[in-house]
């Protein structure tokens, strides 16, 4: 009995014992897993603060932001207007050699094209644009049956068209704020940038500037902007030009006094006001065209003109008036000496809407003087560089018609266009033609691609 209560005992103690190491084992245990975690934080928070090299991190880059304010422009355009002429009256005196009817016979009728652009802009960059116009205008006097004669302006030899180059030139624009300059062969400040855009019917005829021949381009350089950029209200246009032959682009030959030697100046500002709706423009130009000679002076020619407008969608009234000077213009050859000429111009025209842009109408008068100095009893040559002109001939000129629109850009406009011709000398001097007129009725058509 001692025996089993000794042995009783023995294994309580072991029991007891075992007990008690499993219990410090398993502390042990969890202190040195608890050890573990905080010395391994403490490794990640010593990492940071030395130069220890840690984890890789990934790192998200925002892509740059597109310039959307800017779109390149690669454009194709042109436009074209022409008729389907009747001539019901010639001029017998065959007068006016700036028209399009110069030399048309009475009742000669046909489907003429009067002008063709071709006309394409490039942006090179944000800065620099190129622009570049092709252009055909044949005249209408074909040549007359039984004859060799060859048609004039853009026609070939064969009397088919052709195109040539009008204008090619380079635009720096914002050269400063509001302001774009201008190199090569472009428009000129005279009319074509502004107030051919508010008569707004060059299918129908040339402003009375552009009419009398006024360069319409010319190869240069030119400064064109706004003094208000926010509004463009109030603009400018300066050039300065080679007065290319009148208004051709051709240097023209060595032997022309031009040639080389001397520029011509043009400039322009002009106002909108009352939200655009009313405008003003002042245009002045100065060119020399020729050296003094032992019988001619020094020639030159110059011109102030003004313009002003009411223009909205449903109607515009303008007026437009210049006076040019030509010194040493003409010739006298009573007195046998040259003199100054001074031509008086000045157009009134009315355009508007009838119909929901589908209908509309036009009507203009024009008067020219080329000289209001002429003496009737005096037998003139002109001097002026303008094959055109001529200091006898008072013009008168009225256009009237319709204009039908069955979809934007497409015109078509029946017209009837009028010139009178009156002639200042007096009727016993050599040379005198009794006034007369060209009558021609027309049915125009206009259209446009590309803008």
């Amino acid at each position: 009995m001692y025996k089993n209560v000794s042995n009783q005992h023995i294994i309580g103690i072991i029991l007891l014992f075992s007990s008690c190491l499993l219990t410090v084992t398993a502390s042990a245990q969890s202190k040195n897993e608890n050890s573990d975690v905080n010395y391994a934080s403490a490794d990640i928070k010593s990492a940071k603060k030395s130069n220890q090299p840690t984890e890789p991190t990934t790192t998200t880059v925002k892509p740059a932001k597109t310039d959307t304010s800017w779109k390149p422009v690669r454009r194709l355009w042109g436009y074209a207007f022409g008729d389907l002429y009747y001539d019901a009256h010639a001029d017998a005196g065959n007068r006016g050699a700036e028209t399009n009817y110069n030399g048309v016979p009475t009742y000669r009728n046909a489907f003429q094209f009067r002008r063709i652009y071709l006309g394409y802009e490039y942006d090179i960059n944000k800065q620099f644009t190129a622009e570049v116009l092709l252009a055909s205008e044949p005249s209408a006097n074909t040549a007359v049956s039984g004859t060799t004669s060859i048609s004039g302006s853009d026609n070939l030899a064969d009397n088919k068209m052709a195109f040539y180059i009008k204008n090619f030139d380079l635009r720096w624009h914002g050269v400063w704020n509001g302001t774009d300059f201008v190199i090569g062969e472009m428009l000129t400040p005279g009319f074509p940038m502004l107030t051919e855009k508010i008569w707004g019917y060059r299918a129908i005829e040339r402003t009375i500037a552009d009419f009398h021949r006024t360069n319409a381009y010319d190869i240069g350089a030119s400064l064109q902007g706004v003094f208000d950029p926010a509004t463009k209200n109030f603009g400018y246009n300066v050039l300065i030009a080679n007065n290319s032959a009148g208004s051709s682009a051709s240097l023209g030959s060595a032997t022309n006094p031009a040639t080389g030697f001397y520029k011509a100046f043009y400039g322009d500002v002009y106002a909108k006001l009352l939200n655009q709706t009313l405008i003003f423009d002042l245009y002045a130009d100065y060119m020399k065209t020729a050296p003094a000679t032992s019988t001619i002076g020094g020639q030159s020619r110059s011109m102030l003109k003004g313009f002003a407008a009411y223009t909205t969608p449903k109607i515009t009234f303008g007026v437009e008036a210049y006076t040019q000077k030509f010194v040493n213009g003409v010739s006298d050859a009573t007195t046998k000496t040259s003199v100054n000429a001074t031509a008086e111009a000045i157009s009134l025209y009315a355009h508007g809407a009838l119909y929901k842009d589908k209908w509309g109408f036009f009507a203009r008068y024009d008067g020219y003087n080329p000289d209001n100095d002429f003496n009737a009893a005096d037998v003139y040559t002109s001097n002026t560089n303008l094959p055109a002109y001529s200091p006898y001939t008072k013009e008168h000129f009225i256009t009237a018609g319709l204009d039908f629109t069955p979809a934007k850009n497409i015109h078509f406009m029946p017209n009837v266009w009028f010139i009178q011709y009156k002639d200042e000398r007096d009727p016993t001097t050599t040379g005198y033609l009794p006034d007369s007129h060209v009558l021609v009725y027309r049915a125009t058509f206009f259209f446009i691609f590309g803008k």
